[in-house]
Parts: C-alpha cells; structure tokens; sequence
C-alpha cells in the first residue's frame, strides 16, 4: 500500500467562481482518504484561511495555509504582457512554512490587493524576494511562468525564469510542480521538469490542482466556472475550456498509480507537509489600549468615569442606592478581571464623540442593554435595573469571550464616526470587515439554467415558485410548493434544480459588510490580509467570524435610519411649536402612545408596522412598555405560537398556574409564559442555587440541544433544586422540561428592550405630532416610491392633506404647514438631487417661475434634462403655471434649446446683446403665457396614470373616481380593508384595473393574470387564474372597472392577496346582477323637464329591471314603482346619461345578493399547514 498522499494544491469556494469544495466537506474528505495533512491554496488570496485551518484541526489534519498568486511578468506597477509572452500575470504556489512564512504570505497578498491589481492582484519578484522567508514556493501548474514559457517554445526564458525563482529561495523552498490530469501539455511539462529537476537538483512535486470534492461534481465546477465568464455548458467556444472530471480530491492509490514514473514527486508531499509547522495565534485579546489622560491608569480612568456617570444618570440615587452601587462594582470588576477596559473606554470615546457632534445613536441594541457599565457610561440608553436585565448575560465571569457590542448610528453621517475611530487608532489599524454573497436558491437557479441555455422565462418559472422568504431553501421548497416539486420532474428542469441544489449556498461574490469594523493595536498585516472594495476603501480579507476569532476587536457600526427620522422630526416639531425635545426625553409612558398602537395604526412605527404586527397589536391590549418589550419578543417565528395564549392569560380569560411558586416572582410579568432567556436564566439561579454566570452556560447549552450536555446539566439542576429548595426529583425535572421548552422559544430582553425604547418613541411622534412625524418619515424615503405610496396613503387615512409637488413652493423633502405636508421635489421619480438643488438655487436667486422658458433659462442647463422637466410638469409641479399639462409639455423643447443656447454662450462669455437688453427691460423675468383655449389637454386618467408613477399617489383624483357611484354598488368590502381580515373570508372587491401582468401555468400553459385592482382606500392584487380569464380576459385591460369576489389570502410575505372564484367588468355586473334602478329627483326636478329626459333615456335603453322613484313626501321618504313602461336594460351608459341628468348620487342600484362560491383550492397557508 502506498504512503499516504497529501493534496498541496486544492481551491475552495473562496476561488470565487473557480472553486466548487467547500471547506468543511474538503478537510472531512481528506481525513476520510486517510491523508494526514491538507493545503490550501485559493486564486489570490487568503479569504478562507481561518475558516480552513479550523476546519482541518476539527477533522485532526495538518492545515497547510497557502496561496495560488498572480505574479506580474515583470515589475507589477507595469500594466502589460510579458515580453515575448502574452499573459499580464502568471500563477505561483505559495505554502506558508511557519508563522513568519504566514505573516509573509499575508503581506505579499495585501500588497497585491491594495498597490497593483491589473486584472488580477498581481506580485512580482522584486516583493517576492522581500517576503519570501519561511514560504515554500512551486511553479505551479500549466499557467506558471516557467510552464507557460516552455509551451510558448521558449525554453531558453523558461531556465532563465526558473534561476530566478531559485535564487528568491534557498535549496528546497523551490519545487518543480508537475500534474496529471491526462492534458498532452502537461506531459511534455512533466518530461521537461524531470530533466531539469536533475540537472539542477531542484525535486518535484505532485499536485492535482483540486477544485472539487468529488469526481461526480465537476459539472457543478463547470457551472461555477460558466457563470463567472457568462458562458454556456453546450457552447464549444467558451472562454475558459472544460476542467474535466479529473480536478478532484484523488485518493492515494489513484495519485501513486498516476505518478508511478515520478515517485520521488509523490513523496515529495509528504515531505513538504512535514516540513509545514504552521500554528495560529487564535482567541486572546489584540484590543488597541486606550490612551488615558496623563498621571492616570486605565483602570482608575475607566472608574472614574462610570462614577461620574452613575451620577448623572441617577443623581442622588447613585449615593444612596446600595444595589445600584453592588451592581456597578461587581460589573467594573468583572471588566476589569476580563481585561476589557479598554474595549468598553473605545466604544464610549466614539459615542461619546458622536453625541457631541449631534449624529444620532441608538438606545443600544443586544445583549450590551442588560450592562449598568454602558448605561453610566452612555453606551446604551436604558436602565438594566428597571427592565431587569442582566449583566451576565452580556459578559459571563464564568464564560469569558468578548464583549459585543453594536451601536446604531444615523446612516446618514456613519461614515463620521468610521472616520474619527481611523484618524485616533491609525489608517492601517482600522479597517471594514469583507462580508461574501452567497447563491440563494432563486439566484441558483436563474444561474443555472442560463448556463445550462434555458431562456429567461423559462428560468423564472422555477425561480418564481420559490417563496420569497429571508433564507429559502431549495429543498424546502420543493417540499412544500407541489407545482415546483412536479415541475422538478421534467426532463428540461430535472438537471437544473439538481445543479441548483449544489450550488445554493455558496460563495458567489465578496462585499463589504454592512455594519462591520475591526480596530487593531497595530498595523493590520501583522494579523490579517487586507483588500479594497468596490469603491477602493480598505477592507479585511478575514470575514466578521474569522476576525473575531483570532482576537481582534470587532464592532458593528450600523446605519438605523429610524434615528435620523427622529431627529429631523424633532427638529420639525420644534420649528412648528417651538417646543424642543431630545430622544431621551420623549415620554415611554404616554397614553396616546398606545392608544395609537392599540387601533394597530402602527404603519411607519419603527418594528410593529407590518401588517401581521398590526393584526397583532389590535388583540394585545398594550397598557405600557413592558407589554411593547413582551410584543417584539414574542413576534418572532416559533413564540409566535404563544401570542394567542399569552393574550388570553393577559386579559384573564385562560387560567393558569405555576410549577412552583418562586416561578410566580420570575414570570408574573408575561403570565406565566417564559418568553425571554433572561427567565430562564432567573429560574436557574433562583430555584437551583446557580450563579448567574452558572446559569448563562445553562440557556446556552438549552439552545445546541446536545443530548449529553443536556442529560448533565438535567442532573445538575435537579440536584440544585433540591440542595437550595427541597423540590422534589419529580417536581425539578419538570421544571426543567418547561425550561427547556422555553429556552428554545427565548428571546433576549435586552435586545427586545432596547428596540422596544424607538418603538415606544416613533408612535409617540405619530400619536402626538403626526403632520411633522409623517413629513419626517416621507423625506427620508425620497428614492422609495412604494413607500411613498404607502406613507402618503397613511397620512391620508390620519387626515393630513397631502399638497402636490410645486416648482415655486417645494423644498427637497417633505415640509410641514398645519395639518398640511407639501411633497418634496426630491421624491418625484426622474429628478435628481443636482436638478433639485439647481431648482431651488434658482428660486432663491431669482424667485418664482412664471413658465416653463423662465424655468429652464434659470435652472443650470447641466443639472436637468428633458426627461426631469416633462415629468416635473407630468406629476403637476407647473400646475400653478397653468393646469394643461399637454400644452406644458410642448414647450419643453424649445425651452431646453434655448437654454442650451445660452449656457454655450456664456461658457464662451458672449452673452447677447439682445438678451442683456431683454433681462434689463423685464428685470431678468419672462412674463407668464397662457394655454389656448382649444389646446387639449390629456385626459384625466392618462394625468393620474402619470402622477401614480412619479408621486407614488394620485394627486388631482384617483381612476375609480368616474365609475365610483357604480362599483359602490357592488362590494361589501373595500380594498384598503382586507389587511384586517383573516386568510379565507369571502369577499366582493370592486375597483380599476391600474396594472396587469398575464402568465402561463407552468403545467399546461394556459394564460391566467396577475391584476392590481385599486379603489379609493386600498390596492390590492388579484388572481384570475385560467377559466375565469378565459371568460374575462379580452376585457381586461389597464383602467377598466372590475368586480372580482374570492376568498382572501395572506401568503408567507403577509401581503394580502384576494383567490378569485368569479371575475366581470362592471359593464357585465350591471348587466348581471342590478335589481332595480333607484331614481331621487329633487322637487325642482320634478317640476322642470328632466323627468321627461329620464323617460326618454330608460325608454332608449328598455329592459325588464324595473326603475323606482324614491321622493319626499312631507318630510317622509316614499317609494314608487315607475309603471311597466319605465323598466330598464342597465348598461354603463345607460345609467351614466341618467347621473348626467339628475346627478351621480341620485341615480343608485340595488344589486342582488350573491353569495361568492369559496375557491376550490387552499388557501397557502393551509397548503403550507398540510404540507
């Protein structure tokens, strides 16, 4: 039997799109071959080092961390081939030896990333030579420098290329790489190597440059490799060739069998591995000290500046309280016994300086809430005590890792913070955290299926039956959704969804994480690798975990725009009152406040406003904060089934009692109900005689559910139970059964606590200033025209009037008069921030515009175009100029031409004579025009079709307007309603249709619709599935009245749907289901001629329904049958001339009762129940 082989060339996924192993089924493959050491060596850089290194002291290998880098022909600051060659960068193995050759290799790959990236981040030999200490160096494979050289025929560079190498490195740090994966080219390597190798005394060694697990997954390489290039698997002139099946992790005996001529290269392997001793410096503590005053410790500052604080958040309190005083004692001491200070003394300096320089911090966030230390010190902004939130709960004396602590910051002046904590610790000391996209399961798909020559359609077809829910998985999916599962089946789809559930979950690009930052002692690439982002900014190879992991201080700066909406409200509020108010001062424990989340108007309330929540606050009967902290906490998938419980115990009408009574004191609070680890925690320390520290490692150990761990600390408990209160076995370990339970379902009250502070906040912005609020909330959603939509719809609903956009009142964002918000320019679609700011430069220079030539010659021709100025005039920014927008719009171009005229002529300095002379006479102002009378202007569904787009809400009416009095008629629910309903409830919708999407069913392609059917209150999208619209269907079209009645449906999203089982144009449904026709003339009308109008109409329009008269008579309301003559065959037209006649509200129809059969089919929550 062979000597173990050792695989010294291998690619993760973290090759990016040139690499299908992922590490942790590498380094478990490697171990199950029996190879007691593994490498490795990603294209150009060292993203998944510590995840590898872990991965293989896991599975009980040696980790060999190397790197395959892109080397430059010649000096790596020249962008160009090589001489003689054709390729700008080459590939070289570097395996790190030692620490020192780790360090090395660190600095070789970030001087690539950071100084001389030319396709690919590129060293040369000059660098090399300076780092080259404790590295072990290989020629790669075909795409070496030395290889390539003597496939190109020019052997004579190829010896001279490979002197230089071997003067780089001492005797044995350079090995001849050679590989077989049956290529021609790389026998003639193997042959030129083996003579070479000889001559010069240089050994070999064998590879087989692995970039997939298993030989049965090259396809998914193939794939991977497809979509980095956008090409196709059947297309033969692809960029990048076929891999082959061969580039796998071979067993030993196969790699003997293929290098049976060069075994000396086979041992080789071993032998390198030998000679690698590479061991991480993991965990301990790598924090910056913070610089104290002079004449001052850490310690004593650290001390002194929590006492002060401790003062100011209690004021006499802080003297007199001996728990405030133990509490803050025992937590400096465990900071200062952790060796923490410093860490904490970081994250107060930048609050601290935030706060002063006005930029909005959050109230906190995590576990942080639940530490006296960060409240004194201003960290967080909420009392542990009077939340009961515990301290060991964020930093356990009996566990000790790090503290984590994430602050949220305005998003808007984020980067200010950055900024400060770089110029205080050094530009190469603080650096963004890389984050890496990986392939969801509808981008695996829509992938796949390009590669594999499937259309777009075709792709969408299956990505669309993939619930768009956070983290859906493609194998969940095909359980629970049947036509995916059968559609799977087919012939076509089958080899996508398989490909597809390979590739779902992998690395597919790097970013830079949202939120994270990591601060050093020192110069980075003493630690990590570096890299740049998109935008050049510096970022860390290392992702959030892997940093933490070899010690480094890691925060999470993170951008909340809730603050900065608080903030500008605020700001509002005091303009508008002159009262000024901070954060910290907005009462949690006002009444409007929760009468306003009680009638579930919680839309724009920062956590409680999807609908759900809403539906859910409507039942909860909050009272105060703690009910809003129990919410939040209990909202979350899983507790989620507690809600209803907990609601019933709440309001008294489920009776309930404890396990023991010392439960009473721990959970009276939520009703018996455990809803926050800080409980279980309680209960432990309370019933079992643990420290909370003890107790901590309990909730943890209850959440990874190892039966061993879990079967100890049972025991443990028990025993606690009946040391500190003689429970009995029986008792106790039913106690702890309902612990464990509950720690599942737990939620972490600091967080709930700290979030539930900005809710309380928002809502009571809303309940007490909701123009300002909303106005607030508007102009911070500029780029967002669905969530204009929905925040004008709410304002609206609360009674504020919604004034349209003008060019002479508008500012950027939303602004506030009584009662009233005027729309801000900034937030219509196709008008820039630089068009708006031209706009109002120009305003405030030369005052209002008085048409469109004035408007354009005024604003900076380079700021706008054609496409801002029609759609300012298109949404009604001009109407105060004049209401025909069509004739508006003709002016446009002559305006922009003159305007371009002029701005040339000025950049040349010839302004004309004329045009000075003209400026002089009307004082630089052009006087108003006025539309023709006979020019006509669009019509009104065409304006608010135009408004919907640009506003996100109709400003001059809405498109049911016309057809209103008649669809009334015929619903028994408005569309704005059904998000109070529950899945299922039978309903009739009337509305018009605003947009229309027609598909084809997957199984038999036939042509059903996705509607956007809207009234007045509400939108909503309706289904027409394939009978209906096969009966509807040439009806259907943008602005056509529709009556649809179905069952409504709330899908996985909570968006509300209606499931449609009868589908008409009003046309039909007046012709179908009208009764009688209700005529209510007034006395005048009675008198005068109209009746004889009415008799003509109904006698042009003759029918069987019969029309009734409903008059005065002394003051009481009498119906009269208008005669067997007057009898009516309803159409739209019909009645319109009739409301023409007597007027829209004095024409009404009585419809008969219909009862809407329920669908055939379930409801997707109950498909979802079944499945």
């Amino acid at each position: 039997m062979a000597q173990p082989f050792v695989h010294l060339h291998c690619h993760s996924e973290y090759s990016l799109l040139d690499g299908a192993c992922r590490i942790p089924a590498l380094a478990a493959r490697a171990k199950e071959l029996g190879q007691p050491a593994l490498a490795l060596t990603d294209h150009g850089n060292l993203y998944g080092a510590i995840e590898f290194y872990e991965a293989a002291k896991e599975e009980g290998i040696k980790p060999i961390v190397g790197c395959e880098v892109y080397i430059a022909p010649g000096d790596r600051f020249e962008k160009k081939a090589s001489a003689g060659g054709k390729d700008a960068n080459f590939h070289l193995l570097l395996l790190a030896r030692n620490l020192q050759g780790y360090r090395n290799l660190i600095h070789l790959v970030t001087a690539a990333h950071l100084e001389s990236v030319y396709y690919k981040p590129r060293i040369d030999k000059a660098l090399l030579a300076k780092h080259s200490e404790g590295l072990i160096c290989t020629s790669a494979c075909l795409k070496g420098e030395v290889a390539a050289a003597y496939l190109e025929g020019r052997e004579a560079d190829a010896r001279k290329i490979f002197h230089e190498y071997r003067e780089i490195f001492p005797a044995g740090d350079f090995l001849l790489e050679i590989q077989n994966h049956g290529l021609p080219e790389q026998a003639k390597i193997r042959e030129f190597y083996r003579g070479l190798g000889k001559e010069t005394g240089t050994p070999l060694v064998a590879t087989n440059d692995v970039h997939y697990v298993r030989k049965e997954q090259s396809v998914t390489q193939e794939i991977l490799v497809c979509i980095a290039t956008n090409g196709r698997l059947n297309d033969p002139e692809r960029k990048m060739k076929s891999y082959g099946p061969e580039f796998y992790l071979k067993e030993s005996e196969v790699m003997a069998q293929l290098f049976a001529d060069f075994p000396g290269a086979y041992e080789q392997t071993l032998a390198v591995a030998d000679r690698c001793d590479l061991e991480f410096e993991l965990g301990g503590n790598k924090f910056p000290a913070f610089p104290v005053p002079e004449g001052m410790t850490r310690e004593g500052y650290f001390r002194k500046l929590c006492q002060e604080g401790l003062r100011k958040r209690y004021g006499e309190r802080a003297g007199a309280d001996q728990e405030l005083k133990e509490r803050l004692e025992f937590e400096m001491g465990v900071i200062e016994k952790t060796g923490f200070i410093s860490y904490f003394l970081i994250v107060w300096d930048f609050i601290d300086y935030a706060k002063k320089k006005g930029i909005p911090v959050g109230p906190g966030r995590g576990s942080a809430a639940g530490s006296l230390v960060s409240y004194v010190l201003g960290i967080t902004d909420l009392c542990p005590i009077r939340y009961g939130l515990l301290f060991e709960r964020f930093l356990n004396p009996e566990r000790v890792s790090p503290p984590d602590i994430d602050v949220d910051f305005c998003p808007d002046r984020r980067e200010e913070v950055i900024a400060y904590v770089r110029n205080k610790y050094g530009e190469r000391a603080v650096a963004q955290i890389i984050t890496f996209g990986t392939m969801g399961a509808k981008m695996a798909v829509r992938d796949v299926g390009r590669v594999m020559g499937m259309s777009f359609g075709e792709t969408s077809r299956i990505a669309d039956l993939i619930p768009k829910v956070p983290g859906a998985k493609l194998a969940d999916a095909l359980k629970q959704v049947p036509e995916l599962r059968n559609l799977a089946q087919e012939e076509s789809v089958k080899p996508v969804i398989e490909a597809a559930l390979q590739l779902e979950g992998m690395v597919r690009q790097s970013g830079t994480h949202a939120a994270g930052v990591v601060i050093a002692d020192r110069d980075l690439t003493d630690y990590l690798p570096l890299t740049r982002d998109d935008t050049g900014a510096v970022m860390t190879q290392f992702s959030m975990g892997a940093v933490g992991d070899i010690g480094l201080l890691k925060m999470d700066f993170l951008g909340l725009k809730t603050l900065t909406v608080i903030q500008d409200c605020l700001l509002l509020v005091e303009k508008t009152t002159g009262k000024k108010m901070t954060p910290e001062e907005i009462p949690l424990d006002d009444p409007k406040t929760f009468e306003l989340l009680n009638r579930a108007e919680n839309v724009g309330v920062f956590q409680v406003e999807s609908p759900g929540m809403r539906r859910t606050c409507a039942i909860f009967d909050l009272k105060g904060i703690g009910d809003l902290i129990a919410l939040i906490a209990l909202y979350r998938p899983g507790p989620m089934d507690l809600i209803d419980e907990y609601v019933k115990r709440k309001k008294g009408k489920s009776q309930f009692s404890y396990e023991h009574p010392l439960l009473e004191k721990i959970s009276a609070e939520t009703f018996g109900v455990l809803i926050y680890q800080e409980q279980v925690m309680a209960a432990a320390r309370v019933l079992a005689g643990y420290s909370l520290g003890q107790a901590d490692l309990l909730r943890r150990a209850m959440g990874k559910k190892k039966p061993e761990e879990m079967a100890k600390q049972r025991e443990t408990f028990v025993l606690g139970c009946a040391k500190t209160n003689e429970i009995p076995r029986s008792q106790a370990v039913r106690i702890f059964e309902l612990l464990e339970k509950f720690a599942g379902y737990g939620f972490n009250k600091s967080h709930s606590a700290a979030y539930a502070v900005l809710s309380c906040q928002t809502a009571y912005l809303k309940a007490n200033y909701p123009t300002e609020y909303m106005a607030s909330l508007l102009s911070h959603e500029l780029d967002n025209t669905d969530k204009i939509a929905l925040f004008t719809a709410e304002a609206q609903n609360m009674g504020i009037v919604i004034q349209p956009p003008s060019v002479n009142s508008s500012e950027n964002k939303f602004t506030v008069q009584p009662n009233r918000i005027l729309f801000g320019l900034g937030a219509i679609k196709n008008v820039g921030g630089a068009c708006v700011e031209s706009i109002l430069e120009a305003r405030k220079v030369g005052g209002k515009f008085v048409s469109v030539e004035d408007f354009c010659s005024r604003v900076d021709y380079k700021a706008m175009n054609k496409k801002a100025v029609e759609s300012l005039i298109r949404c009604g920014a001009f109407d105060e100029m004049s209401s025909n927008r069509a004739w508006l719009a003709t002016k446009v171009e002559g305006a922009l031409a003159l305007a371009a005229s002029a701005s040339r002529d000025k950049e040349r300095g010839q302004g004309t004579l004329f045009g000075l002379m003209e400026e002089a006479e009307t004082g630089g102002k052009k006087s108003a025009e006025v539309a023709p009378k006979d020019f006509p202007d669009w019509p009104k569904r065409e304006k608010l079709k135009a408004e919907k787009e640009l506003l996100g809400f109709y400003v001059t009416g809405h498109p049911a307007d016309e057809f209103e009095a008649d669809l009334r008629a015929f619903r028994t629910l408005n569309l704005g309603e059904p998000d109070e309903m529950q899945s299922g409830t039978v309903a009739r919708l009337a509305g018009v249709v605003t947009a229309m999407e027609v598909r084809l069913t997957q199984k038999d392609k036939k042509p059903y619709a996705r509607v956007m059917l809207e009234d007045k209150t509400g939108r909503m999208e309706v289904m027409i599935f394939p009978d209906l619209y096969r009966e509807a269907g040439t009806s259907l079209k943008v602005g056509a009245p529709l009556v649809v009645g179905g069952s409504v449906d709330t899908d996985a999203e909570e968006r509300v749907r209606l499931r449609t089982s009868e589908c008409v144009t009003l046309e039909a449904a007046i012709g179908k289901w009208v009764t009688h026709v209700y005529l209510v003339p007034t006395q005048e009308d009675l008198a005068g001629g109209k009746m004889s109008q009415i008799k003509e109409i109904v006698e042009s329009h003759a029918g069987d329904v019969p029309v009734r008269l409903e008059l005065e008579v002394e003051g009481k309301k009498v119906l009269m049958e208008a005669g067997a003559q007057m009898r009516i065959r309803p159409t739209l037209a019909g009645i319109g001339k009739l409301r023409e006649v007597l007027g829209g509200e004095r024409v009404k129809l009585a419809v008969q009762a219909i009862e809407v059969p329920k669908p055939k089919w379930q409801t997707r929550r109950a498909q979802a129940m079944n499945s």
